[in-house]
């Protein structure tokens, strides 16, 4: 075991436990193998939401809910979150864990894809917006959120690093090559001062600068 994986575990022990709904769905994440963030970065978008006391905030790729539920509990009463996913039965089981949490009626869901629905969103002056979805389309995705964030508002997006395939020198994948392209467009996008962490599976961090 390396120095790192310990660090890793030292970090989990002096962590607070999560709330025990989000333990029940990391749970049932893994049960029906269905990608989740991981836990650090779980905490990392509680921590933005509170430092920004974010009220409004948008998410691309809900699945079952887990990222979406992090930011709900942290979010001041007034906040309202907007996430997207194609998939109406993964949304199904998020929305049975809003309602658990009583965090339903701060949730709106929509079962259409992001890319459409995106085109003619209403909401502006977004505080945080949260991207986990289909990786080909993440550059889609930035050129169309940027102009609803606020001044300073902040994009986060997961899965910068695809678990290190982002490092292989011919990538014959698809994805990994859409990934690596993203990270570069990302981190010089002229209207963002952007950053990745090390964080989970790479967590790319910009804020609105124009």
């Amino acid at each position: 075991m390396s120095e790192m994986d310990d660090v890793l575990r030292y970090l989990e022990t002096v962590h607070p436990a999560p709330n025990p709904l989000l333990l029940e769905l990391e749970q049932h994440g893994r049960k029906d193998g269905i990608p989740i963030v991981s836990r650090e970065t779980g905490r990392f978008l509680s921590v933005l939401v509170h430092m920004m006391q974010a009220n409004r905030i948008l998410e691309i790729g809900t699945a079952y809910g887990y990222s979406t539920l992090w930011m709900a509990l942290a979010q001041p009463p007034i906040g309202k979150i907007w996430t997207m996913d194609t998939d109406s039965n993964r949304t199904d089981v998020a929305l049975s864990y809003f309602k658990r949490a009583g965090e339903d009626d701060y949730i709106t869901t929509f079962n259409q894809d992001a890319l459409e629905l995106l085109e003619n969103f209403q909401q502006r002056n977004l505080d945080i917006v949260f991207i986990d979805a289909d990786k080909r389309q993440y550059r889609d995705y930035l050129d169309l959120v940027i102009p609803m964030l606020k001044r300073s508002g902040i994009v986060v997006i997961d899965n910068c690093l695809l678990d290190g395939k982002v490092l292989r020198e011919n990538p014959d994948d698809e994805t990994i090559t859409a990934m690596r392209d993203f990270n570069e467009y990302f981190l010089s996008h002229p209207q963002l001062n952007a950053t990745i962490l090390p964080l989970g599976d790479g967590t790319g961090i910009g804020a609105r600068i124009e």
